[in-house]
């Protein structure tokens, strides 16, 4: 298994193909057990990062581990993805388990292949299924559509039935209908006792399933047919609408699955053949009509065609690509029928890698998340302890008759379900990954979308970030004797080679002046201050301005200063310690730059930027967008001040260079442009997919509307369960509106978090 391949999969946020698509790829070796219904457990190779000690990162005899994965059916909500979670664990052998709700994912790491058959037993005698999963990329999910979810409401209309059919009997027959209702209940009561029992030995006593047997079997016990056959009913209708609202809040990665087609067609010696598209292989050559969706990541074969990538990065504009550019998988050909060159390996596109961040985002839970889950584990057994105290302590030390406080203790029984607690706050945070992504924000999970919601302070980067990080050579003087093309050469000469946007222009405007360039040797780069090489035996350095303040002299230092009051960013070239001549670069700011730092203020967020220019230049730029500066940082200089920032307010830092990663790093948050380098997009934990600005303030805005409605689902929660716990203590409701109390507490938390998916910012 490829410990680099699968850390590259699951961290990696760019949607720039040729990121994307960086990694080798594993030899990856398929296991296949026979198991119920002919089901197959492949392994994928999968590797979901996070804070698990038990990840391949953190433990260095893990690449030793084998990696399965099985899609499981049959969750409704969270807690069930944890319900099988804690089942799988319990099994000798898994070395991790981790259930993706979002993707109906199961996926484990352990010590030997048999452990795999012990996993689909433990699965099933949990209570659900597990389904085949066909190959390592997930968007392989079976879709889990409304109607999947909608299965066994035939259950319910039997129940229905079955129940009007007794009440109508009711007043002329009284005893048929009596033994009508109590058979009702006790076919309704099987599975879900049988559940629980199952439940129970996987190593969950106290689930809803078991909370919901204890009260029917004490309500038939005390009499009440009726209101136990009502119990079961509103349990099981709630149960379907979990199901309906969980469906719903998979839709968003559904349609992210369905944007690879399943087939493509493939050239071979000229001729058209339908394919797979999981057969294709690097280096193949599609075609696609106008209308068709790319099957994987590529680069086009001819010399122009334009592509709709709305799905992936939010951009409605479709965007013109020439040959040799990288297209993503999903995207749309637009005009004309495309060619493209295969360059991903199966289950390594585009769609692939956004898929695995979904995944992976499951296991960052926010704060508040991770409390309610702790909380629903002691809460449960305690509120069990609390009913048997009404049930018990009334008749015994106050003689009250038993009927009642039974009848009430079991009413208490089912209002202390904590499924509408547990699932307020992942519903919301599900929901609003989804819109984030879907607005071309991906986020990693729901503590850094929890964090969103509190920054204050913005710190961005200028180059790359507030500007387009294309910056063109604009003047190279030569100075004591130097000319423009000898100054010109002899820099670009030891820029050869390095990525920066600086050394990439000089290079490219010295081959645009078709100048021949010497061989520099022994080039080192100088961090934060310039580059320095041997031509011929002869050291050559490029430096800024600051670093050389000793050596400069007066008419130097006019013209320098002349040049970065234009905004322009100068360095000094030397030969030996001999200033030879001066070399500016203009960088255009980003058409979106001032809209986004306006947004940001209308929001209460102060927006400043952060650069290693000189301070003319950071002022020129600053002023134009009206940000406040700090310029002339390096790396280090940037993440100290981070830091200072953060002590007393929830700052952000935005960039998309290596040198910004250490400062996003020390940030609250660290946000990455998409189009930035890897190492900045792998630290950060959010991207905007699509490079606008201006989403940053969209993102904000979704973030305190997820913290908003997580607010409101846990008053509604606790506000629901508090009123009935009242009224039923003091005998006004019964069991059924006990049921109806959970079950309606869970459904209206549910479509409360829904809204999210239909959210529009204030720029929209």
């Amino acid at each position: 298994m490829c410990t680099k391949h699968q850390a590259c999969r699951s961290q990696k946020v760019a949607l720039n193909p040729s990121q994307l698509g960086s990694c080798s790829s594993p030899k990856v070796t398929s296991i296949s057990i026979e198991g119920e219904a002919g089901s197959t457990c492949c392994n994928t190779s999968d590797k979901l990062s996070g804070n698990d000690p038990n990840d391949e990162d953190s433990d260095p005899s893990s690449s030793q581990h084998l990696s399965f994965s099985w899609q499981i059916e049959g969750m409704d909500c969270p807690s069930c993805a944890r319900k099988v979670e804690t089942a799988v664990t319990r099994v000798d052998g898994v070395l991790n388990a981790k259930v993706l709700f979002a993707t109906e994912k199961l996926v484990i790491q352990a010590a030997s292949a048999g452990v795999a058959q012990l996993v689909e037993q433990a699965v099933i005698d949990s209570g659900f299924r597990y389904a085949k999963s066909s190959h390592s990329s997930p968007s392989s999910v079976p879709e889990s559509n409304l109607n999947n979810s909608l299965k066994g409401s035939g259950n319910i209309i039997a129940i229905g039935l079955a129940m009007l059919v007794a009440a109508s009997l009711q007043s002329s027959f009284a005893q048929l209908s009596h033994w009508i209702f109590v058979l009702t209940c006790l076919a309704g009561l099987y599975p879900i006792g049988r559940k629980a029992i199952a439940l129970a030995k996987s190593g969950t006593p106290f689930a809803i399933e078991t909370l919901m047997s204890v009260a029917a079997l004490g309500a038939l016990y005390l009499g009440e047919t009726v209101e136990a056959a009502m119990v079961l009913l509103l349990f099981l209708i709630g149960e379907r609408l979990e199901a309906f609202a969980a469906s719903r809040a998979r839709q968003g990665v559904q349609a992210l699955m369905q944007l690879v087609p399943e087939h493509a067609t493939k050239l071979v010696n000229g001729q058209r053949q339908q394919v797979q598209a999981s057969e294709l292989q690097p280096g193949d050559m599609i075609e696609v009509s106008p209308g068709g969706r790319l099957p994987a990541d590529g680069q086009l074969a001819q010399p122009i065609a334009t592509f709709d990538e709305s799905a992936l990065t939010g951009e409605s504009i479709p965007v013109e690509r020439h040959q040799g550019d990288s297209v993503m998988a999903g995207a749309v050909a637009v005009d004309r029928v495309t060619r493209v060159s295969i360059t991903s390996k199966q289950g390594e596109n585009a769609i692939d890698r956004i898929l695995h961040l979904i995944e992976e985002a499951e296991s960052r839970k926010a704060p508040l998340e991770r409390f309610l889950d702790k909380f629903s584990r002691w809460y449960t057994p305690l509120m069990m302890l609390v009913a048997l105290l009404v049930v018990v302590v009334p008749p015994v030390m106050f003689a009250q008759p038993w009927e009642t406080w039974v009848y009430r203790g079991l009413a208490l029984l089912l209002i202390a379900c904590p499924c509408a607690l547990v699932i307020s706050t992942p519903a919301a945070i599900t929901s609003g990954l989804a819109a984030a992504a879907r607005r071309g924000a991906l986020i990693k999970g729901g503590a850094a979308l929890e964090q969103l919601g509190n920054i204050e302070t913005i710190a961005f980067d200028k180059t790359g970030t507030l500007t387009e990080g294309k910056p063109q050579v604009t003047d190279v003087i030569g100075l004591n004797g130097w000319s423009h093309d000898e100054l010109l050469a002899s820099v670009a000469a030891i820029e050869v080679g390095s990525s920066h946007p600086l050394a990439v222009s000089v290079v490219a405007k010295a081959k645009q002046l078709g100048l021949n360039l010497a061989e520099a040797e022994h080039k080192q780069a100088l961090v934060g201050s310039g580059v320095l090489g041997f031509i011929d035996g002869v050291q050559y350095q490029v430096i800024a301005p600051s670093k050389a303040q000793s050596q400069i002299e007066q008419p130097i230092e006019r013209q320098v200063q002349a040049l970065e009051a234009q905004g322009k960013t100068v360095v000094l070239a030397l030969q030996q310690e001999k200033i030879i001549g001066l070399i500016a670069w203009q960088d255009t700011l980003r058409s979106d730059s001032l809209q986004a730092v306006q947004a940001l203020k209308s929001l209460g967020i102060n927006a400043m930027m952060l650069t290693g220019d000189n301070p003319r230049s950071a002022k020129a730029i600053g002023t134009l967008i009206g940000i406040d500066y700090k310029a002339g940082l390096l790396p280090e200089d940037k993440v100290q001040y981070v830091q200072s920032l953060s002590q007393d307010r929830h700052v952000a830092m935005v960039g998309d260079g290596i040198n910004d990663a250490p400062a996003m790093k020390a940030a609250h948050i660290g946000i990455a442009m998409g189009g930035g380098t890897d190492v900045a997009l792998e630290t950060a934990d959010a991207a905007l997919t699509h490079n606008r600005l201006t989403e940053l303030a969209g993102m904000i805005e979704l973030s305190r509307a997820t913290l908003a409605i997580i607010r409101q689902n846990i008053v509604l929660a606790l506000g629901l369960k508090g009123v009935f716990l009242v009224t039923s203590l003091l005998g006004i409701t019964g069991l059924w509106l006990a049921v109806l109390a959970d079950s309606g507490a869970t459904a209206i938390v549910t479509l409360n978090a829904l809204r999210l998916l239909k959210f529009r910012s204030k720029q929209d």
